[in-house]
């Protein structure tokens, strides 16, 4: 939903981003090992961590370094996150998911991105709604979303298995109705709609909550 700053500005456009990011790390986790879809969601994991990453180096943390008091230091910062999430990715995208260290990696990329994101809501958006006027936020949500358009999807992602009859995108966009009854149930959310105990210390094949619990 819009902030009381005007529809789409930056600060809305990647919020979005991130509910979204949220969203695709619990489907993974929600699929067993061996399941053909795997493969594709942790594809469309990466392309829009790549994509979103790309743009906020691009328009997001030159307008931190010019415009939020110690933005020099906030933007390195968040760089340097941005720089482990890629070695991450780089580590997970030459494992099959059905490899016993895929679920390792990945929770070691959801725990990287989950602090990341939390410092962006908590420290990086709030201080730049305070220095910009609505106008320049929402030039650079448009900014934004214009880059992660232009932004390719990563290459794993055409590597997926035969789809199923109204193909993977369709699939995809019909989020959890219709998975196959392995056994889960979404996961508790705490303030930021992030599962309320953290994904740091979940089982191999799973995702315990506060008050949900995640099998395979």
């Amino acid at each position: 939903m819009p902030t009381h700053r005007g529809s789409r500005d930056v600060i809305d456009v990647l919020t979005r981003d991130h509910r979204r990011v949220e969203d695709m790390f619990i489907r993974v986790i929600a699929l067993s090992p061996g399941d053909r879809r795997r493969r594709y969601v942790v594809a469309r994991v990466i392309t829009e961590l790549m994509r979103h990453a790309a743009a906020e180096e691009e328009y997001l943390y030159p307008a931190v370094r010019a415009h939020v008091p110690d933005g020099d230091r906030l933007a390195a910062e968040n760089l340097a996150a941005h720089a482990r999430a890629r070695q991450t990715i780089k580590e997970l995208d030459g494992l099959d998911p059905s490899d016993a260290r895929f679920d390792e990696v990945f929770r070691r990329l959801i725990g990287t991105t989950h602090e990341h994101l939390e410092d962006e809501e908590a420290n990086v958006f709030p201080r730049l709604a305070d220095v910009c006027d609505p106008d320049t936020l929402r030039e650079l949500g448009r900014k934004v979303e214009r880059a992660e358009r232009a932004t390719s999807a990563w290459p794993s992602a055409g590597a997926a298995d035969v789809p199923p009859a109204e193909g993977w995108d369709g699939w995809f966009q019909r989020g959890f109705g219709g998975w196959p009854a392995h056994g889960f149930d979404l996961p508790a959310r705490g303030p930021g709609g992030w599962p309320a105990r953290g994904f740091g210390g979940s089982p191999a094949h799973g995702l315990d909550g506060r008050s949900a619990r995640l099998t395979p």
